[in-house]
């Protein structure tokens, strides 16, 4: 198994030098990758050009560029230009975001999004192999059919065979796209005990394609915090759990509320929602489930942690990305623990 770290979003009064110190220890500690995330503030491409420039192995991540921000094109020039100023270190993850920040903050509808993704990571393998970029799709439409545009190739050629495709997905039918047309699945709230249904339709998206998950990396993201009470190391992972599964999106368009639910927390994805939504933040924090937590977070001392590691790995996760939580020094202490946690476990 391969140890990660996410960084988030680089918000509020964040310093973007606590962001490369976590990067570079994690570096140090032998960490495969770093990643970033993008909402409506920070945009993931200069964070990691910033880092990819003071960093010499770790492997730099977007998680991930937002779908209806970019054109395809342009997305492809980026991802080629990062692989390119990295040396070949550039993973490309993608997402619909949400249809809150889609049709509020880049104006784009979120309809069809299924459909709309298939198309853009189809413009993407074109414009990546330095092919000439020609296609109508329904949502895409190059060059337009009515004016000067031409048929065009990228100029720039990346340092990778084949830079790597990522994506964040929720819902089965986008984790079969996954893993049809990618290279790796970004997954938030995984879990040993749902992981089963989650890899089966990624392996169906594999087999449409002729292949199977070997080589494809299960990527999810766990919230860490190192300590031996476990309710008290949960507490600062409620508010991000509320957020996420009361609050992101609408109630008809929450697509962790219904993951939770699916995971076996429905009576209680509802009533966060409910509360979250009612304003009582604090109550629908209370809310979520330890059980939950736990089954999706790395909390405990080194010797738990190489224990969900190992669960982790059974469940068929091939990158563990770490989120710390609390100041910098803590984050700093709570990646060498679970890196001394995936030594102690035998997966290193």
């Amino acid at each position: 198994m391969r140890l990660a770290l996410n960084l988030g979003y680089l918000v509020g009064a964040d310093d973007p030098q606590d962001q490369l110190r976590l990067t570079r220890h994690a570096e140090d500690l032998g960490f495969d990758s770093a990643w970033a995330a993008e909402a409506y503030g920070s945009d993931t491409p200069s964070l990691l050009a910033w880092l990819g420039g003071q960093t010499t192995r770790i492997t730099l991540g977007a998680a991930v560029m937002q779908i209806p921000a970019r054109t395809p094109a342009m997305t492809a020039m980026t991802a080629a230009s990062l692989d390119r100023l990295t040396d070949g270190r550039f993973r490309l993850g993608l997402g619909v975001s949400g249809p809150q920040v889609s049709e509020g903050w880049h104006g784009v509808r979120f309809d069809a999004p299924l459909q709309r993704t298939r198309e853009y990571l189809d413009i993407l393998e074109l414009a990546l192999d330095r092919r000439t970029v020609e296609y109508h799709g329904k949502h895409f439409d190059l060059p337009l059919p009515d004016g000067p545009g031409k048929p065009l190739k990228l100029m720039i050629r990346p340092v990778s065979e084949r830079v790597p495709r990522y994506l964040a997905a929720i819902g089965p039918k986008n984790l079969q796209l996954c893993g049809e047309l990618t290279d790796g699945w970004l997954g938030i709230f995984f879990a040993p005990s749902f992981a089963a249904e989650q890899l089966g339709h990624l392996a169906a998206g594999r087999a449409k394609a002729g292949k199977d998950l070997t080589g494809f990396d299960v990527l999810a993201t766990f919230p860490l915090v190192v300590g031996a009470d476990l309710e008290r190391a949960a507490q600062p992972v409620r508010p991000y759990a509320a957020l996420y599964v009361g609050g992101m999106g609408s109630r008809e368009q929450n697509f962790y509320n219904r993951l939770a639910a699916r995971m076996g927390y429905e009576a209680e994805a509802e009533e966060i929602q409910d509360l979250y939504l009612g304003g009582r933040q604090r109550d629908a924090m209370a809310a979520v489930p330890q059980q939950f937590i736990d089954d999706t977070s790395l909390l405990g001392d080194v010797s738990r942690l190489a224990d969900r590691l190992q669960a982790l790995d059974a469940a068929g996760l091939t990158t563990c990305a770490v989120s710390p939580y609390g100041p910098v020094e803590a984050k700093l202490a709570a990646l060498t623990a679970v890196a001394e946690a995936l030594d102690k476990s035998g997966l290193a």
